[in-house]
């Protein structure tokens, strides 16, 4: 039994869902966890997440296939990538087996908040990670919660795999050394007012340039970029700044090993976009967005069309979403089932 919501007009908000998935980290373990139909957490008012932002998370998805079954794409990968953000944070890690089967119970228990196969539609998880209990001081929390829940939800651009415009920020998104690479609150905190500066000027979102130089493309918005060269090859920003992106990365490997394209993660400089004939933002929330246009001070740079969509980005994202829906054979260890 399918939940009635019109799925094709699903855009990417919160929805309440009937279970989420909770543990608690006290004396220096884990609970065991277990699902819970409250989504109300009652914490200390000393909890670090809500003064030192101690807390940390994770998006990923499960997809319904032709055959009815359920995918989950890659969740090794975002247990990893939550154990590295909780390592900078003074975390104790969530290990990969415990995320993983949690995420299966979430999916299995709200299965009927998940898309049919075709709509596009997707059920979107959401793992995170806060620092609780009685304390005052900067220092590491005393105690931890690990929950996920998850939302049925559509495209997080409007329009699916259309092309977006994007602004160039005079804002950083993170500092040097800083906390760039995890997947933290305060790097979206940070980002909330350059992106609402972006969209009150007709953008999607804004392009974050190296907090450094000032030179370089690091992420669009809440996303990785990625360009396509006009001899074929496939480049995406290289910095310890930016998100290691599970999308970005699966599209390093697809681009190589399905299409036969060069690939390369190196410096993508702003004043050099020329060499572009193709770009995009990546992203498990995004997907893929093509970039239509940049806008960077008085200039705007049209790359493919500001309204179709390239080939290069259309062929991957074929492969991509062909692969997360079943429909094309995934690389060896990409895909869990949820049984």
């Amino acid at each position: 039994m399918t939940k009635n919501i019109d799925w094709q007009n699903l855009g990417f908000g919160y929805i309440k869902t009937d279970y989420r998935y909770i543990a608690y980290w006290k004396n220096g373990k884990w609970s065991k966890g277990e699902l819970t139909q409250d989504n109300t957490l009652h914490i200390s008012e000393g909890s670090t997440a809500l003064h030192y932002g101690q807390q940390c998370f994770e998006g990923l998805k499960a997809y319904r296939c032709k055959d009815g079954s359920i995918n989950l794409f890659r969740p090794d990968q975002n247990a990893l990538r939550m154990q590295r953000s909780c390592q900078r944070l003074l975390m104790p890690e969530v290990p990969t087996e415990m995320f993983i089967d949690a995420c299966k119970q979430v999916v299995k228990a709200n299965q009927e908040w998940l898309a049919p196969y075709g709509t596009g539609a997707t059920l979107y998880l959401r793992p995170f990670m806060i620092g609780v209990g009685d304390n005052v001081g900067v220092n590491p929390a005393p105690e931890y919660i690990f929950s996920i829940f998850c939302c049925p939800v559509g495209a997080y651009f409007k329009g699916g795999l259309k092309p977006t415009n994007f602004l160039v920020s005079n804002y950083d998104r993170a500092a040097p050394q800083g906390t760039g690479a995890a997947k933290v609150g305060g790097n979206y905190a940070a980002s909330l007012y350059p992106g609402k500066e972006a969209k009150a000027h007709g953008f999607g979102d804004c392009i974050y340039l190296d907090p450094t130089t000032h030179t370089k493309i690091e992420e669009v918005g809440s996303a990785n970029f990625f360009g396509i060269t006009q001899d074929n090859t496939f480049i995406t920003p290289l910095s310890p700044s930016i998100l290691p992106s599970i999308t970005k990365y699966s599209l390093l490997y697809l681009a190589k090993e399905r299409l036969g394209l060069e690939t390369k993660e190196g410096d993508v400089y702003i004043d050099q976009l020329d060499q572009f004939k193709e770009a995009g933002a990546c992203g498990t929330a995004a997907v893929i967005t093509p970039i239509g246009g940049i806008q960077y001070g008085d200039n705007f740079h049209v790359f493919y069309s500001e309204t179709e969509v390239g080939e290069v980005t259309t062929k991957l994202y074929n492969e991509l979403v062909g692969i997360q829906f079943g429909d094309v054979e995934a690389p060896e260890g990409w895909i869990v089932k949820v049984d």
